[in-house]
């Protein structure tokens, strides 16, 4: 499936009033749909679907939103639902028990609710709101999708910024790699985003420490504009709560704009890729590096290396980080350090290297004997090769 954006524009202030009403509805029969669960044993998918007609009956304002949307509203619940039952089968960590929710951003249409325009510039929303026609701003990719491709699905979202619409084609994106032989094992860290086995280093850019300063003056200004026990509050506090959530995208669209561009690099110059799978929810446990390794963004960057090694077949391989610092790459001796060593010393074979290059020659070990590649080691220039 592959999914591309473009922004409404050129929407009426009862139109996006509109977007807001249906958004709405469909978190409210998404959360019908978990008590339903809730309180009935058993329940399965096609139950929530009749679950969605016994709520349009019900409730006018449910009756508006499109059929196919408040089938759509159900798969989310249930996608929750059946996350939660495969989390208990494994055994694993929290369970992460079904929720409410409370703030939805976003609103799905299948098949029908919707049409778009010939010149596929402009659509229209034909349900029971009313939000009827909204002008489409994308680039050239976007419109030559959506003229030679199916649409599956049209989803709304609403960021701090606007509207948008995504649309869902039925198709697989495929394109032919280019094959080097290289291979990369990247150890993921603070002080270096990511360092190979070559000793090459990446430093991240740090988006959001960058930004504090800014997020601090528009905090402190909502802040001063909140009048406690005021329903609703004023027009200005709702104007810099806004402006606080675009400094808050921004942020967000760096991170994510960064970590393609890194993943896409990596992935483009090397046939195996092999980086290690932290367990970031564990690790951000720690008070004094939790901000660090969340602006980090170890797990985004990690989900566009696989999805690149998927466009181009080529191998990504995820290896479990257990004993990648502390293991001598040379000898295989265990030489326990704390964080605040940086400089890997074996005492039994005396050799002498950075941390973190250390950890990347085991990181990318594990993942060729997981790919069952054989290993060579170059002694005249002292880089790795491995016979593909």
């Amino acid at each position: 499936m592959i999914v591309r954006e473009a922004k409404l524009k050129h929407g009426t202030v009862e139109q996006y009033s509109a977007i807001d009403e249906a958004i709405r509805t469909a978190q409210f029969i998404r959360n019908k749909a978990v008590r339903y669960w809730m309180d009935n044993q058993g329940t399965s998918k096609a139950d929530l679907y009749s679950i969605c007609k016994d709520l349009a009956k019900e409730f006018d304002f449910a009756k508006k939103l499109n059929s196919a949307a408040r089938q759509a509203s159900a798969e989310r619940a249930w996608a929750a639902i059946s996350s939660f039952y495969a989390r208990c089968k494994k055994g694993v960590g929290k369970k992460g028990f079904p929720k409410f929710k409370k703030h939805c951003r976003s609103v799905e249409y299948k098949v029908s609710g919707w049409k778009l325009s010939d010149d596929c510039k402009s659509i229209a929303f034909t349900d029971g709101f009313e939000i009827g026609t909204l002008s489409i701003f994308c680039n050239n990719e976007t419109i030559e999708d959506l003229h030679r491709l199916k649409i599956n699905r049209v989803r709304i979202v609403r960021r701090a910024d606007g509207y948008y619409a995504q649309f869902c084609f039925d198709a697989d994106r495929k394109e032919q790699g280019e094959y080097s032989g290289n291979v990369v094992g990247l150890d993921l860290g603070l002080k270096f985003f990511t360092k190979d086995q070559n000793d090459n280093a990446v430093i991240y850019p740090q988006f959001l420490r960058k930004a504090e300063k800014q997020l601090k003056k528009t905090q402190r200004r909502l802040s001063k504009k909140f009048v406690k026990g005021a329903k609703p509050q004023s027009n200005n506090y709702h104007k810099t709560r806004k402006r606080l959530g675009r400094v808050h995208l921004k942020i967000q669209r760096q991170r994510k704009d960064w970590a393609i561009k890194q993943a896409r690099c990596v992935v483009h110059s090397n046939d195996v890729v092999v980086y290690e799978n932290l367990q970031i929810a564990n690790m951000v446990k720690n008070h004094h590096l939790a901000k660090s390794i969340s602006d980090a963004g170890w797990y985004q960057y990690t989900q566009w290396l696989d999805y690149y090694g998927k466009i181009w077949d080529k191998a990504v391989v995820a290896v479990s980080p257990n004993y990648t610092s502390q293991d001598c790459s040379n000898c295989g001796h265990r030489v326990k350090k704390s964080l605040s060593t940086r400089t890997h010393s074996c005492p039994n074979c005396k050799i002498e290297i950075c941390r973190d290059t250390n950890a990347a020659v085991n990181i990318l070990h594990k993942g060729l004997n997981i790919l069952g590649v054989e290993w060579n080691k170059n002694s005249t220039s002292g880089q790795e090769e491995s016979a593909l």
